[in-house]
């Protein structure tokens, strides 16, 4: 699953992890290396034919982050080793590394961290970062060609989700919650969380 190749992303940029922290001396050990999540909430990668099946919809699903251009594998990098802090003010040196203010609301938003902890349900926006890591734990599909480009998470906000397979159902669910999920599977369309990233590396948008 996408969440593998997520991982080993994070892997590579353990030491970011100690400056964050101010111990930038502190060397990087294996068990110090960020992972989303434990090891036994790993999945196997989808076999070929469940991806072509996925093709079916309409899209291309995509699970491997690190065949990513690197561009977007570094920008991806530097939003989970923020949200992984469980401290939403770290996501504002990532915006600022942005080459624009991504879009996080139909509105013009000047101040996306505030309106995170605005939108949060305890005012810390936590929940925001773990809904940032669940999309990127999911698959995800290339939309547009040249300058309108954009890889987008997760892959069900480009299909049509009264075609979803039984596993695909499954993969809805570890990111919406099941009663908002059941209700998107009636309408046959993706409502929540969505994040887009150019091939150049630029964080447009995570806008529910």
């Amino acid at each position: 699953m996408a969440l593998i190749g997520l991982a080993a992303l994070v892997t590579g940029a353990a030491m970011l992890v100690y400056a964050q922290d101010g111990d930038k001396g502190a060397p990087a050990r294996a068990q110090d290396k960020p992972a989303l999540s434990g090891s036994g909430d790993r999945l196997p990668e989808p076999e070929n034919d469940e991806k072509t099946e996925a093709s079916g919809n309409g899209r291309e699903v995509l699970y491997d982050a690190t065949a990513l251009p690197e561009p977007v594998q570094r920008i991806l990098r530097e939003m989970i080793l923020a949200a992984r802090t469980g401290d939403i003010e770290k996501m504002r040196l990532v915006l600022e590394s942005n080459e624009l203010k991504p879009m996080v609301a139909a509105e013009h938003v000047r101040e996306p961290i505030a309106y995170w902890k605005e939108r949060s349900v305890d005012g810390s926006g936590r929940d925001v970062l773990a809904a940032m890591l669940n999309l990127l734990d999911s698959g995800f599909v290339l939309t547009g060609k040249d300058h309108a480009a954009m890889y987008v998470w997760p892959y069900f906000a480009e299909v049509d989700l009264a075609k979803l397979t039984p596993a695909q159902e499954v993969e809805l669910y570890r990111v919406v919650p099941p009663k908002r999920a059941a209700a998107m599977k009636k309408k046959g369309k993706y409502d929540y969380y969505r994040l887009g990233v150019s091939p150049s590396g630029v964080w447009h948008y995570f806008i529910e």
